[in-house]
């Protein structure tokens, strides 16, 4: 499993205990083993990544490394996915290089530390040589946990004792400008008994914020370095860079049992969702520095919202959610699963996109299919980028998406994510049937039981409140549940069966008056589903700018996933002058329509075009 804990509320389940069957995420991680891995493999070959290995042990990196100064995490992110993905093959020959330009003390790293090279830890800001030993050892825990150690888990072990060595007590007191060390080894700790990897983690996470880093043009906060993790209040500064740091600073409170500093991440979680986060799940606002924004600060249409983001903010939830057993971190997991990570691969798997806008007002141009994109903000997904983290972050995360699914305590199991599924743990035996998120009924089978009394949990999300959602027992009685969570217990017998109905009809989604950027517009959600205008449903070639909804009538299922929204196509006139006195005289309407809505997670699959999430109506106040 991607993460262990040795203590928490709730108890993770491995990838040999959960079997995703069939549905929304087997067709995404079927693509994901197929073409995914290989398309991400041949892109890291073609432009000289998986080479600067091979050049390093040959002495050519002064003149023929290539990629930035992260590329090497890359190579490593993918090699955690082809871990956890089963039925890849791997690569062996990269593991083998790999090791090869390893130094004798532990250092690994093909953009510093050799001849015509900055040296070792020079540029702690900037370098990222912790951040890429961070993906080097969960690449070797993945490999660990799911093969059996190799090669690639032997290298991670000596880059973390070479890690401890160095920045331990008494060494280089610093941090690095990207966290993820952090949960590495926290989760080299788990993997091996071995405290002194977890002791590094938490010196990691106390000297973060006490100005260990150069100040830089985006300030002391786009590092986290502005703040320690125990007096924040917020989120802030490079979203992906928050959330990886979040993340491991939970995994240190857990393993430590630092409930102050559990307490202040939380804190820190619950005004982020609160105020710095997108309907969709997307965190980050700002594109030239990739940051979160101040509250409430979340435009649309300059929604960074990062896809590494995304992955980042689902680590952090499931995390929270494992410690503390409450369901609220499983619904932002959920949201930011089907309209952040879902949305980034384009069906083949084989583009992507870096950055989630929520409205696209120009139609663009596709990117070169031969070359890698040198811009994150593309209006159709890209094969490749020049900064390529969120193709193969979204891969390892499918790849590991069946530990997300469930839990165990000692009363007995959770379900937390829905999906054709079988999962077998300790004398239970389930077999989940759903059409979800499409068909909000889940209906769970017991296969195999213990012969005493347990609890089976369900957990009712968020989105269904206001609405009934129904749970019916083995016995065929039904009951009303609340958003939380739905539990049954009772000794049950193979062949029991236990139901639960979700509202997923679709319904008008109002913003906090606060966000100015969306103030007087609606969005549409479906079950966990964003939904979204595309300009290739409109007729007449107009543009998604057109549209405007009539929420005095509800929305409405269509065909094949879709949503039809009441409303209507307008043009303006042509003005000289983009500005007029206020009256209340409507743009001229050129049709009364219905508007078809997508999932977000499918826009610009079908070609170049405008969309927008947050949609204006027709009500002219």
């Amino acid at each position: 499993m991607p993460v262990a804990p040795s203590r928490g509320r709730l108890r993770p389940l491995g990838l040999d205990e959960v079997r995703i069957t069939g549905g929304f995420w087997a067709r995404r991680r079927h693509v994901n083993a197929t073409a995914t891995l290989d398309h991400c493999r041949d892109w890291m070959e073609r432009v000289g990544w998986t080479g600067n290995f091979t050049a390093a042990v040959e002495g050519r990196l002064h003149r023929d490394r290539r990629g930035r100064e992260f590329a090497d995490s890359d190579v490593y992110k993918l090699l955690e996915a082809m871990a956890w993905e089963r039925t890849h093959r791997g690569d062996p020959a990269l593991e083998e290089a790999i090791a090869a330009a390893q130094e004798p003390d532990g250092y690994l790293n093909t953009a510093f530390g050799r001849p015509g090279q900055q040296s070792r830890y020079s540029d702690l800001e900037w370098g990222h040589e912790l951040y890429c030993y961070g993906h080097l050892i969960q690449a070797g825990v993945a490999q660990a946990r799911a093969r059996g150690e190799g090669e690639l888990a032997k290298t991670a072990r000596r880059a973390a004792d070479h890690v401890c060595a160095t920045f331990g007590r008494g060494g280089v007191e610093r941090v690095c400008g990207h966290p993820v060390i952090e949960t590495a080894l926290v989760e080299l700790a788990r993997l091996t008994g071995e405290q002194r990897y977890l002791d590094q983690a938490a010196l990691f996470v106390d000297r973060r914020g006490h100005g260990t880093l150069a100040d830089g043009e985006f300030g002391r906060a786009y590092h986290q370095d502005d703040l320690p993790v125990r007096e924040a209040r917020v989120l802030r500064g490079h979203a992906v860079r928050a959330l990886y740091l979040a993340a491991g600073a939970v995994d240190v409170a857990v393993e430590t049992g630092d409930d102050d500093l559990l307490a202040a991440v939380v804190r820190q979680w619950e005004a982020t969702v609160a105020r710095r986060t997108y309907l969709t799940g997307g965190m980050g606002s700002h594109h030239r520095d990739e940051s979160f924004g101040d509250d409430f600060v979340l435009p649309p249409d300059r929604a960074y919202a990062e896809t590494c983001a995304g992955v980042a903010s689902v680590q952090l939830s499931w995390r929270l959610l494992l410690a503390t057993g409450e369901p609220r971190f499983a619904d932002l997991a959920e949201r930011t699963l089907y309209n952040v990570v879902a949305t980034c691969p384009a069906e083949d798997g084989r583009a992507f996109f870096y950055a989630n806008t929520l409205h696209r007002r120009s139609r663009g141009t596709a990117p070169a299919t031969d070359a890698e994109s040198p811009r994150a903000e593309s209006s159709l997904r890209a094969p490749w980028f020049a900064v390529s983290c969120c193709p193969t972050n979204v891969s390892r995360t499918l790849a590991a998406l069946p530990a997300y699914l469930a839990t165990t305590d000692d009363g007995g199991l959770q379900l937390h994510q829905y999906a054709d599924a079988e999962i077998s743990t300790g004398g239970i035996g389930l077999r989940i049937r759903t059409g979800y998120p499409s068909d909000g009924r889940v209906t769970v089978r017991i296969e195999r039981s213990p012969g005493h009394p347990w609890t089976l949990s369900l957990r009712v999300p968020a989105w269904a409140d206001g609405e009934t959602a129904r749970l019916v027992g083995p016995d065929g009685a039904s009951r009303a549940v609340a958003p939380g969570t739905a539990t049954v217990t009772r000794t049950f017998r193979p062949g029991d069966e236990i139901r639960l109905e979700l509202p997923v009809a679709p319904r008008w989604i109002a913003p906090d008056p606060r966000i100015d950027a969306v103030r007087g517009t609606v969005a549409v959600q479906r079950g966990p589903l964003v939904y979204c205008a595309e300009s290739v449903d409109l007729p007449d070639g107009h543009e998604a700018d057109a549209i405007r909804v009539d929420t005095s009538d509800a929305p409405r299922n269509g065909p094949d996933g879709t949503v039809v929204a009441p409303g209507e196509l307008i043009a303006p006139p042509a003005r000289s002058w983009p500005y007029r006195p206020l009256d209340r005289t409507p743009s001229p309407v050129a049709a009364r329509t219905g508007i078809v809505l997508v999932p977000y997670h499918s826009w610009a699959n079908r070609g170049p075009a405008t969309m927008r999430v947050w949609l204006p109506t027709t009500d002219p106040r």
